[in-house]
């Protein structure tokens, strides 16, 4: 398994197979069938150029921020927010971390965090600490992050507009 900052020339369309994924995962195993109809309806084509675009972006004002796991093609990746986006929460922010079902319980969940301290250690950030959104109905990432030393800080509430 090789683990490496995200290349977009290598890596653009399985960090969007792994994206979808990690899109379709949070609807379908998180939730009833209006949340799974919500995830699903927003991957469109327009989406996935935006989201592209956006990692681009990320990508070009801090390079180290999204890393990719790849075997064959890219099993996982891990997406920390750019440092001068840090004020969000005052944090470093781990926006996704996501790896292949036939590859979890390897470690590559834990070589991907691992990339994202080194990301956030080289932040500049308002407070030193590295935090996440994780649906509390997903008890195998809270397993994982608990296992990693992460404590609840708050809870994240949102409505629609």
């Amino acid at each position: 398994m090789e683990y490496r900052p995200y290349d977009p020339e290598r890596d653009r369309e399985g960090l969007w197979a792994c994206k979808r994924a990690f899109e379709l995962g949070l609807g379908s195993g998180t939730g009833d069938d209006a949340k799974t109809e919500t995830y699903e309806g927003k991957l469109t084509d327009r989406y996935r150029e935006r989201y592209l675009a956006w990692v681009d972006r990320c990508v070009a004002d801090d390079p180290g921020c999204v890393a990719v796991a790849v075997e064959e093609d890219v099993v996982g990746y891990v997406f920390v927010l750019p440092g001068e986006l840090s004020l969000i929460w005052d944090s470093a922010v781990v926006n996704e971390l996501y790896v292949d079902p036939e590859h979890r319980g390897t470690g590559v969940a834990d070589e991907l965090i691992e990339a994202a301290y080194a990301v956030a250690r080289e932040q500049d950030l308002p407070l030193d600490r590295i935090v996440l959104d994780v649906d509390r109905a997903n008890e195998r990432a809270r397993a994982f992050y608990a296992r990693h030393g992460f404590e609840h800080w708050g809870e994240m509430v949102a409505r629609e507009l």
